[in-house]
Formats: structure tokens, sequence, C-alpha cells
């Protein structure tokens, strides 16, 4: 499961063995007006096997639908990605955002103009950014934007679940990792590292999928 706003394009250069494993990259869907997340899980899940043991992988936002999801269907393995397992992992200003309420004004649909700012004269480093942002950030409902930002300040979850698999960079400034407990760190790695990390994630993610441990 892709992060907030993404499309599963962001797995692109991530190659599991094709002789092991059965891969199915899933999309956001757009919420349905006052849907809880629990509930939306729900949905996420309509059409998955209820009794074959499914592997989930979410990054961010994703990671914490996927742990949602992991309620409603049989899980061999749960892996979040530059994620959070509770609310307490989430950062001070996170919560203060949550806390005052200033996300429900937050100006969402600004996010439409991305492909309007890359026609000014911006320089080579924001417009590779942008042209960034337009490959993978693929969903601007508003509606969609406003829900998954309260969803993710909002989310309630006080203990981790058992055997729950967290890869977190060290130097992510989404989610920072002094915030983070009992993960597998990742050296460099950013909000983004799925993307620039993809050769850690080749190499570890078959044994981690396959035996819940990192190769000695």
């Amino acid at each position: 499961m892709p992060g907030m706003a993404a499309n599963p394009s962001i797995f692109e250069r991530i190659n599991l063995p094709v002789d092991q494993f059965k891969i199915n990259w899933l999309s956001w869907k757009i919420p349905q007006k006052d849907e809880s997340l629990s509930a939306y899980s729900k949905r996420m899940v309509e059409g998955i096997d209820k009794n074959e043991p499914i592997v989930l992988i979410g990054v961010s936002f994703g990671g914490v639908l996927v742990q949602e999801m992991s309620r409603f269907v049989r899980v061999k393995r749960l892996i979040i990605i530059s994620s959070v397992k509770t609310r307490h992992e989430i950062p001070k200003r996170m919560k203060i955002a949550r806390d005052t309420g200033v996300y429900k004004v937050l100006p969402t649909g600004l996010l439409d103009y991305i492909t309007h700012i890359e026609k000014l004269p911006v320089g080579d480093l924001i417009r590779k950014r942008l042209k960034l942002y337009q490959q993978y950030l693929s969903i601007n409902d508003k509606e969609y934007l406003d829900w998954a930002i309260k969803e993710m300040l909002c989310w309630e979850q006080d203990i981790p679940l058992s055997d729950i698999i967290h890869i977190h960079g060290d130097e992510d400034a989404v989610f920072p990792i002094k915030n983070i407990s009992e993960c597998i760190s990742i050296k460099g790695g950013t909000h983004i590292m799925v993307l620039n990390k993809f050769r850690w994630f080749n190499k570890n993610l078959p044994e981690l999928i396959t035996t819940g441990k990192l190769k000695a």
C-alpha cells in the first residue's frame, strides 16, 4: 500500500522473486462521506481471500492503513515502511495540529496548483521535485486528502500490533526516528527511501517476508 495520495508506482523499483511471491499493488479509493478508517479498511480487503494468509506491506499512511486492514484478514506477515505503529510515534508538530484542529483548515486544494507552478520560471531542483510529485502523487481529490490527513493525525492506536515489522530510515523528516521504537533502522534512509533505497529492499524483503527476520 503506497503512502498518502501516492500511487503503486512508488514500488516500481522493488523486484521480488516471481517464483516465490504473487504481488498485488493496492491503490487508494475515494472515501465515503464520514467514513471511518476501520470501515475504509474493510472496503480495502474486499476481494481478498480471507482463508489464505497474506503479507501486507504499507508505506507511511499506507502503513497505518495495512495495520487496520490486518484486523479483517489472515496475515502471515505485516510490514510497515517509513510509518508509525501507534499514535505515540507521531511527531509533536502533528500532535499539535491534531489537538488544535488546525488540520481542518489546511489548504489541501493547493496540490492542484502543481501543474501551474511547473510553468513558472523555477529552478531545476524545484522542477525535478515537481516532476517527482506528479509521477507518484496522483490523487488530488480534496475530499480524500482532507479525510487522509484527519485519519493520520487522529489515529488512536495505543499499543503496537504483535509481530509487526517496522522498517525506518534514520533521516526520516516526516516521522523522525527519535520517536520510533523497535524498528529496523536504515542508515541514510529518508521518508522516500522506498524509492532511493530500493536495493536494500530487493536484497532483504524476501527474507523478511519468508522468515520475519533479516539474514545474519
